[in-house]
């Protein structure tokens, strides 16, 4: 009888653990691991401990979009930097798949890592309310789940971003800072249609530039975050509206600022990504009347990422929400091989660095490494 009692024991631990896996990690007090690096978003945030496994790790991306200069970057630094000493010894297999902009296929893509034993993977979401199922999936299988850029609208994952909220107010508030008279026509060239990262900073952009004592008139065209279709974008609206007091961009400066020189646009204040190009422009078109923000939506938010997930799978405390600080540079602190490169590329991304991580990547290994699924 003893035997059986034990055996039904053992068989009610067993059932007992796979529910606690399945319930995906413990919420659990704060402090977290190196909170230097991983800094809770906010007072609120609640930290997460999964079972610590063994390493190395098998780890994946799951990308969508890589139409642009910043998916391109993003998947060379996450090679570069799963190449690093640190990162080579904790990985034993590191996957990457674009997927496109198709909700469904993306997910796909997700479960197929899951159900192939990956540890964790990072990704950065389509759409920001169409991962509940996947996440409760991937807890039941014991897989950390991290996606970041365009986060997902749950606490119940591990994220890692910016505040694009922030980043938008932050653009608007320039704008207007730069535009005395408070009114006149702006341009605001968005995302990617879909992504929260498009709608957040649109979201926080409009909420300055519409405040009570504003008066702006916005039009408002789709850039994908590209530079190609940003100065197609560009052209066609000032071709249409002949004359802007000021624009936005999220992404695709380069070519939005080369689509007002080529229209001998005057030069207006401009809010921007940090795309090298845009920075060199924004130095070198100074003196005829260009005034810059740049603020950067760093491509290394995967290895900030990847830094995550190895940490969890160890079993070391996490915030549920990760804030990566949002670097800026502005007129007239634009400074050759400080915040700009004038030998590098235009559609380089200029902050790569994150010292309280550990995390700084050379120029030379980024772009040593192509954007190709593996």
């Amino acid at each position: 009888m003893s035997s059986r009692i034990a055996f039904a024991a053992a068989i009610a631990a067993l059932v007992a653990s796979s529910a606690a896996v399945a319930a995906g990690p413990a919420v659990v007090q704060g402090p977290g691991e190196n909170p230097g690096c991983f800094k809770p978003w906010d007072a609120n945030t609640k930290h997460f401990q999964w079972p610590a496994k063994k390493g190395p790790y098998r780890i994946a991306l799951a990308n969508g979009f890589v139409g642009n200069t910043w998916r391109i970057q993003m998947i060379k630094m996450a090679k570069a930097y799963a190449a690093t000493p640190e990162m080579a010894s904790q990985i034993k297999e590191f996957k990457i798949v674009s997927t496109g902009t198709d909700v469904a296929a993306q997910i796909a893509a997700i479960d197929n890592f899951i159900n192939s034993g990956y540890d964790a993977i990072v990704t950065i979401a389509v759409n920001p309310t169409a991962f509940g199922p996947v996440i409760k999936r991937a807890n039941a299988k014991g897989v950390v789940l991290v996606p970041f850029d365009n986060v997902l609208d749950t606490n119940e994952v591990m994220m890692v971003n910016e505040d694009q909220l922030a980043m938008g107010q932050q653009s608007g508030e320039w704008i207007v800072k730069n535009i005395p008279s408070k009114s006149g026509k702006l341009l605001e060239v968005r995302g990617v249609p879909g992504n929260s990262v498009d709608r957040d900073r649109h979201l926080g952009f409009r909420k300055v530039v519409e405040a009570p004592g504003n008066k702006f008139e916005v039009v408002e065209v789709v850039g994908n975050w590209d530079d190609g279709t940003a100065q197609k974008a560009v052209a066609d609206a000032v071709a249409v509206h002949k004359k802007f007091d000021g624009m936005f961009v999220q992404g695709g400066s380069t070519g939005a600022v080369r689509a007002l020189i080529d229209a001998k646009h005057r030069m207006i204040p401009v809010a921007g990504e940090a795309e090298n190009g845009f920075r060199k422009l924004c130095a070198e078109r100074a003196k005829d009347g260009l005034l810059c923000a740049s603020l950067g939506q760093s491509p290394g938010l995967v290895a900030i990422s990847m830094k995550a997930a190895v940490s969890a799978l160890q079993g070391k405390v996490m915030p549920q929400m990760i804030s990566v600080p949002i670097p800026s540079a502005t007129h007239p602190d634009f400074k050759a091989d400080v915040n700009y490169f004038p030998k590098l590329t235009d559609n380089f991304f200029t902050t790569n660095e994150f010292p309280p991580c550990g995390v700084n990547l050379k120029a030379t290994d980024i772009m040593s490494k192509d954007e190709k699924n593996n």
